[in-house]
This record gives structure tokens, C-alpha cells and sequence, in this order.
């Protein structure tokens, strides 16, 4: 990410290594990545923008706490790009080059490190919310709210930008011929750690409980009629699912890689002393930052009302906050009022039909 002297080094050591050594591990994609990454950028920042104005529109017309989440991941794709993308890769080595003083391109590290953190981590209660919407529904429809949502999410990034401190000291990979000492040991497992093996874990598990749940429920919807109005909201709720589920793997995929190539600079063979692992880590770099531009299109694919949502955007059309409530909405909860005056077998008859009406909703 940020190209720098390593600082646990000393300075009177870095000028008394042979200019041969620094010209160890060239670059031989040479402008591809400065290319790749605006584009990256120009397609990437504005599809996400357009991504954050639809889901603020139906989180304000359906107070859902998914579409919070999904906000707040979204916004922190936004952090990353510009932080990393622009700053740290077009900013400063393309521009900047090696000009920049420490003190600031290491204060930008910390920044980036917290920006990927959060990007990362936002889909972490994104997940466990569909966790507890498909095994837990009567617990999800009291703990689920926009309110709770959006605490959820100021406690993720508080924790995202905290943890984006230590790498302050994050050293350069790329140009520090030395091995990695003990310090940046620990900094490429405390990242990679972060970044990769605890939130992976944490989807593994929680994603395969849920696909075991789907499963199990359309065992048991094969030996039962269920009602038309059932099955609705089972495919509602299997589309939000899917969403998750795209997510969370194109992120497992993308992201592999730089982990495995980090690894391998750790213990094998450094970046700066061999030109394939210079090229493999400039590739995985290349593929993990992609993933903060496909949400917009995994939506896109899975999620009828975002297409809506985007449309209107792009129409310029304003949505209204609440959707009208139709003539049948209407007429039941009149008859719902006066049937108030009846006696009392019809009112338990009118008590018992919220309560199927409540079962159908939990099973959306």
C-alpha cells in the first residue's frame, strides 16, 4: 500500500546500501497499475456514490436495519478508494513519489489500514443480522431496528479506525531490502489476521449455519403446502440472502490472494529481493482493491427494489419516505375498527388473524 523507508531502520544504514540493491525487484507491470487504478477509481467512487443515494432511499422508505448496514459498508468502500486507490497508489507513487514526509505518508497508512478495516468488517453485522433473521426470527424482529443498526455500526468503525493506529509503523515492502523484523512480523499477522482470517471465520460459519437453515426449511416447504404468500416472502428473504452470500465471496476470493502473497513475503522470499513476488503482490493488490467497486453490481443483479431505487436516481425522480398504503390495506383496517363493537367471538376471531398474519411475516 504505502511505499516508504522502513522506519525501524537506520538512516545511516539506508545510505550505505549499494544502489544495485535498490534496483533489485523492478516493477515490470510499469504503468498498468497507475492506469488500472484510475480507472478503478473513476468507474468505482461514482458507481458507489450512486450506491449510497438508492440505499439512503430505501432505508428511509422501509426502515430496515439491512440497508444500514449495507450504507455503512458501502461508505467505507468510498474511505478505501480514496485513501488507498488515490492517495496511497496514484498520490503518492505516481505523483509524490518518495517527496512526502514520513511523519505524513505513515499518518495516511494508519488511515488507510482503518478504512479497509471498516470496509471489512461492516458485512461482519451484516451477516450475523441475517444469521438471527433465518434461525432466530421472533428475536430478530425485536433486536433488528435502524436505531440499533446504526450503534452497531459507530461502535465497527470506532474500532476500524483504532485498530488503523499500530500500522502507523506499517514498513515498506516493496523497497526495504532488509528481511521483516519482529515488529513487522507482528504488524503482517495482525493485519492479515484483521483483514482476512477472523472475518472469513466469522462468514464461514455463520453463512454455512445459514445455508443449512434454507435447506432444512425447503426440505420441510417440499413436504407441506405452504401458501402462496409463504412462498413470496421465502424468495424475498432467499434474494437477501444471496446478496449476502455474493458478498461475502467475492471478498473471500478477491482477497486470498494478497493474503497469501504477504505470507509468503513474511517467511519465503521478499518483495524487494524477487521480482515474481513484486509482481504477485502488485497483482493481488490490484484484485482486492477491485472489491470495493462490485457491490454496486451485485445489487444490481440480486435485488429488484435497489434496480428501482437506482433508476428513480438516475431519472431524477423523488421517492416518497412511506409507501402509499393500498385500498385493501385500508378497507381491512376498517373493517378492523369496526369489528371493535362486536361481541366477543368475533373479536377473538379478529384477534386470531394478526397472529397468522404475524407467522406469515416471520417466516419472510
Amino acid at each position: 500500500m504505502i511505499t516508504w523507508h522502513n522506519g525501524t531502520v537506520p538512516s545511516h544504514q539506508e545510505e550505505e546500501e549499494s544502489a544495485d540493491e535498490y534496483q533489485r525487484s523492478e516493477c515490470v507491470l510499469g504503468y498498468i497499475p497507475v492506469i488500472y487504478y484510475s480507472i478503478l477509481l473513476c468507474v468505482g467512487v461514482p458507481v458507489n456514490i450512486l450506491t449510497l443515494v438508492a440505499l439512503s432511499r430505501l432505508a428511509a422508505r422501509t426502515q430496515k436495519a439491512l440497508y444500514v448496514y449495507l450504507l455503512a459498508l458501502t461508505g467505507s468502500d468510498i474511505l478505501s478508494q480514496l485513501f488507498i486507490i488515490f492517495v496511497g497508489f496514484l498520490l503518492e507513487t505516481a505523483v509524490f513519489h518518495r517527496d512526502v514526509p514520513v511523519v505524513l505518508l505513515r499518518s495516511v497508512s494508519a488511515l488507510e489500514f482503518a478504512a479497509n478495516h471498516a470496509s471489512i468488517w461492516a458485512t461482519v453485522p451484516l451477516t450475523v443480522d441475517r444469521y438471527v433473521a433465518l434461525c432466530h426470527p421472533l428475536l430478530h424482529r425485536q433486536i433488528s431496528y435502524p436505531a440499533r443498526a446504526r450503534r452497531i455500526i459507530t461502535v465497527v468503525l470506532t474500532l476500524a479506525l483504532a485498530s488503523g493506529v499500530p500500522f502507523f509503523w506499517w514498513s515498506d515492502v516493496w523497497r526495504v531490502s532488509s528481511p521483516p523484523n519482529t515488529l513487522d512480523s507482528t504488524l503482517i499477522w495482525v493485519h492479515v489476521t484483521i483483514i482476512y482470517f477472523l472475518p472469513c471465520s466469522i462468514f464461514l460459519v455463520l453463512n454455512s449455519l445459514i445455508i443449512l437453515r434454507l435447506r432444512r426449511r425447503q426440505h420441510q416447504q417440499r413436504r407441506q403446502e405452504d401458501s402462496r404468500q409463504q412462498r413470496a416472502s421465502a424468495g424475498r428473504l432467499g434474494k437477501t440472502t444471496a446478496m449476502l452470500l455474493a458478498i461475502t465471496s467475492v471478498f473471500t476470493v478477491l482477497w486470498a490472494p494478497r493474503t497469501a502473497v504477504v505470507i509468503y513475503h513474511l517467511y519465503v522470499s521478499s518483495v524487494h529481493r524477487d521480482w515474481s513476488v513484486h509482481l504477485a503482490y502488485d497483482l493481488a493488490n490490484m484484485l482486492a482493491m477491485l472489491n470495493t467497486a462490485v457491490n454496486f453490481f451485485l445489487y444490481c443483479f440480486v435485488s429488484k427494489p435497489f434496480r428501482g431505487a437506482v433508476r428513480d436516481v438516475l431519472l431524477l425522480k423523488g421517492a416518497p419516505l412511506h409507501p402509499p398504503r393500498s385500498f385493501h390495506h385500508r378497507h381491512v383496517s376498517a373493517n378492523t375498527s369496526n369489528s371493535s363493537l362486536s361481541s366477543n367471538a368475533k373479536r377473538s376471531h379478529r384477534d386470531a388473524t394478526p397472529l397468522s398474519a404475524l407467522s406469515a411475516d416471520i417466516t419472510a
